[in-house]
């Protein structure tokens, strides 16, 4: 990346405002050890909550909440967020986030599971929206029960499609970047999906359900 590229990404991602509830959230993270969004990203998902107008979400990695109180805070005052992850530690901080930002409790449902076996049983085209951000190995499972879920016009957003810059790069071959290769590729050539590749965090891949 040329230096002046690598200045605006830094400038956009610096230039969110979290507050504290963010910052708390982000702290939890830290402490259980997972990877939370970006500030860019986080900002973004909920931009395009408010833009998809959904009222129906399916998070697949919940963390600590960080992206959870993101995509809430663009979502209408009667969506449901709903957000699965298998360990039950993310899930108590998750919803500790989520009290503290106000939201009502009948506005999340938090399931405790590996997502591989709760995803399938989930009803077909009942989602507006898909948010991933989970374990790479199983994102190409994860995409398919994504586009099954989500009704027609929904939105499919991937977090991490650029591997920490890999996928760009032939030369790489690693397990985890040859997997985000085979998603956007699989993304790209579905006919049933439009989508576009975001630079945005560490890549964020959005695809919308066009049948």
């Amino acid at each position: 990346m040329r230096a002046d590229k690598q200045t605006s990404w830094s400038y956009t991602e610096a230039l969110p405002t979290e507050d504290e509830v963010l910052i708390r959230a982000r702290e939890r993270s830290f402490e259980l050890g997972v990877s939370a969004v970006s500030s860019g990203v986080g900002a973004a998902l909920t931009v395009l909550a408010a833009a998809s107008k959904a009222t129906t979400v399916v998070e697949i990695g919940t963390g600590a909440g960080v992206s959870g109180v993101c995509l809430l805070r663009g979502l209408g005052r009667n969506a449901v967020l709903t957000t699965i992850d298998s360990d039950v530690d993310h899930l108590r901080a998750a919803r500790e986030a989520y009290a503290e930002a106000g939201i009502p409790g009948n506005r999340t449902r938090t399931i405790s599971g590996r997502a591989a076996e709760v995803l399938p049983r989930l009803t077909d085209a009942a989602y507006d929206m898909v948010f991933i951000d989970a374990d790479k190995p199983s994102f190409p499972l994860y995409v398919n029960q994504a586009v099954r879920l989500l009704k027609r016009g929904g939105l499919l957003v991937v977090n991490d499609a650029l591997d920490h810059g890999k996928v760009a790069d032939p030369a790489v071959r690693e397990a985890t970047t040859n997997t985000m290769r085979k998603v956007g590729k699989a993304i790209r050539d579905n006919e049933d999906l439009a989508s576009a590749l975001l630079p945005t965090g560490d890549g964020l891949l959005l695809a919308v359900k066009t049948t």
